[in-house]
């Protein structure tokens, strides 16, 4: 076993229930809910593409976080209290890209996304396409630059189309190609990616871009000539200027950093590790941080010759957006690939949540402060509330080329340390040492969705796939030491058991006979089901709650399986009929359902952007729900 700490999940709600799923996380918050209105506080999830601080006031930033519901679209948020609190103020289509402020007028902002460019002039409020003259290709930006001494001129890096350059602010677009390479006719595209592109922060008709091997302008892009003598020949993912000497410069490649002293002259490598992005102090340039894939951030405090991680409550994040503060060098602002947004006011020395994700997760019944988390072919395991974690399992879970994530825990709530877990195509385990060992009790398959009976937790029901278009769902008595095939009609996407009536079973799937989804009920322990679709229409069913009072209330989350867009159905009557409970909701995909279980009228929400909370009540006016937001462990048990 290894031992892991400050990997912290915590508690993740107050009631103690786990949202395992895409989930945001910060301090201890409150939610104001207005009567049946579901409500959130800031970029709660999606995941943080690109993120920019005003010059001028570095209190205020801006995020472009991916909403992932359909159509694919950015939100942007804005915060004027640096990070504290965000609020939305836009909804762009396309993913988003890049971020860039303007250094004159930091009101007027620029967003590149997968449909193209757009600007601000009112600090975000309203934003129009800038795209004349740019190619058509909705995905062909890849990453934008201001001249800082004339900022109505703007740079372009595109994917296969060279370099662009505005000098009216984005309003129209010339090509500045000349000297960059071009492929062979007959390529559907005339140039390689522009991977990375930078601007000399003194002289800014110097610009350096990647378009495999570095290159260099003069001229404001009139021309280029290659700079990459002692490059290792690999992809340059990141460039960085010395604010102070900008003919120092520094490369990040998988490979590790490079440096140059002479103006892209020639190029040394630096003891280093393979980072993806990279950005320097600009009050102190020997200061340096680079964000690593998967490995967190890194700092050298000596122009890139030492470098020490710095990741204490950034562990293992694959960090895609990388800010220093220009007036603070010590304040940074990391996004962390699937696991949200990060700050540090420390110069990297630690790191504060205010917006996170989680894998699954599992709460011990009898001793909450006991959590269980997956990981990829392991299982984490706390004993003090998610301050320090164990990492069990290593080697027990079967890989192929579909892997080994735990997709699902589930816990024996009469003997806790009975645990049972499924991974993405090694089929079902068990462990009766509260995690430290596991044992398979179902073939190598895709079991996806496991359920134990609340009062007789030898009785085990899985789903799991047989083929492309096949399925079955399995039952066990003895604890998964046998199995029976109890039915091959339905895909399982989730279980529900009525912890009344334990025969009584709900299924969130899809009917193979008629490639029809949503939920289907058997009260016979699973022998026939029966479609209770009233009110739903083909939905795509990833989450299920049950009113542990009032069993006949039920919960269902997902989203449409046409348009994506997600929602939550709430039943009185067993599943007869269905309505929506959306007020608030947005668009979001919801992949987990909670409820409070002294209070079940509350409800919360994992979803695609985050927890959203609601407090169903018939009484007039708002009402305040305190939710404790925690740190949770890393997605994947790294």
């Amino acid at each position: 076993m290894t031992a892991i700490t400050a990997k912290t999940i915590r508690r993740m709600l107050l009631t103690g229930l786990a949202l395992a799923a895409v989930v945001w996380l910060g301090g201890l918050r409150e939610v104001q809910a207005g009567v049946d209105v579901w409500t959130t506080t800031g970029p709660e999830g999606g995941t943080v593409q690109a993120l920019a601080i005003d010059p001028q006031n570095p209190a205020t930033l801006y995020a472009a976080v991916r909403h992932n519901a359909s159509p694919e679209s950015t939100d942007v948020y804005k915060s004027t209290d640096a990070g504290s609190s965000w609020r939305v103020v836009a909804n762009l289509p396309g993913s988003p890209q890049a971020l860039a402020i303007d250094p004159q007028t930091p009101t007027t902002l620029y967003l590149r996304t997968f449909r193209g460019v757009y600007k601000s002039t009112d600090g975000g409020g309203r934003w129009a396409l800038v795209n004349t003259s740019l190619p058509s290709s909705y995905l062909s930006v890849q990453n934008l630059v201001i001249d800082p001494q004339t900022p109505t001129t703007l740079y372009a890096g595109t994917f296969g189309d060279g370099v662009f350059k505005s000098t009216d602010g984005g309003g129209g677009w010339n090509a500045v190609n000349t000297g960059l390479p071009t492929h062979p006719p007959g390529y559907y595209y005339p140039h390689s990616n522009v991977e990375a592109l930078a601007i000399d922060p003194q002289t800014p008709t110097t610009l350096y871009l990647d378009m495999g091997g570095v290159y260099k302008s003069t001229d404001g892009g009139g021309s280029w000539s290659p700079a990459s003598t002692g490059l290792g020949g690999g992809t340059i993912h990141s460039l960085a200027i010395d604010p102070q000497t900008p003919t120092t410069l520094y490369a990040g490649t998988y490979g590790g950093i490079f440096k140059s002293v002479n103006g892209g002259g020639d190029w040394s490598a630096v003891n280093s590790p393979a980072v993806v992005l990279l950005v320097i102090d600009p009050q102190t340039p020997t200061t340096l941080y680079g964000g690593a894939e998967f490995r967190g951030i890194f700092k050298s405090t000596d122009g890139g010759a030492g470098w020490r991680a710095v990741n204490t409550g950034l562990t293992n994040s694959f960090v895609v957006g990388l800010a220093i503060d220009p007036r603070t060098p010590a304040t940074l602002y990391a996004s962390a690939y699937g696991q949200g947004l990060f700050r540090s006011t420390d110069g990297s020395g630690s790191w504060v949540n205010i917006a996170e994700t989680v894998g699954v997760l599992a709460i011990d019944p009898q001793t909450p402060t006991t959590l269980y988390a997956g990981g990829l072919g392991r299982v984490l395991k706390s004993t003090d509330g998610g301050y320090t974690w164990t990492s069990y399992g290593a080697g027990q879970f079967p890989s192929s080329g579909w892997g080994n994530e735990i997709r699902a825990l589930r816990i024996d709530p009469l003997t806790p340390t009975t645990l049972y877990a499924t991974s993405f195509s090694g089929g079902a385990f068990k462990s009766t040492d509260g995690g430290q060992s596991w044992s398979a009790i179902l073939p190598r398959s895709s079991a996806v969705a496991l359920a134990v009976d609340p009062q007789t937790p030898t009785t085990l029901y899985a789903g799991r796939s047989t083929g492309t278009t096949t399925s079955e769902i399995l039952k066990s008595t003895d604890g998964g030491a046998t199995w029976t095939a109890i039915n091959r009609d339905l895909g399982v996407g989730t279980f529900a058991i009525d912890p009344q009536t334990t025969s009584t079973l709900y299924v969130g799937g899809r009917d193979n006979r008629t490639g029809s989804s949503g939920v289907f009920k058997s009260t016979d322990g699973g022998v026939s089901w029966s479609a209770i679709n009233n009110g739903l229409t083909d939905f795509l069913v990833t989450a299920f709650a049950i009113d542990p009072q009032t069993t006949t209330t039920l919960y269902v989350g997902g989203f449409d399986s046409t348009t994506r867009i997600g929602g939550v159905f709430k039943s009185t009557d067993g599943g007869q009929s269905w309505s929506a409970l959306n007020a608030g909701l947005t668009t979001s995909q919801v992949w987990q359902l909670a409820i409070d279980p002294q209070t079940p009228t509350t409800l919360y929400a994992g979803t695609t952007t985050g927890v959203f909370a609601l407090q169903q009540t018939t009484v007039g006016g708002a009402v305040t729900t305190t939710v404790n937001f925690d740190t949770p462990a890393p997605p994947g048990g790294q």
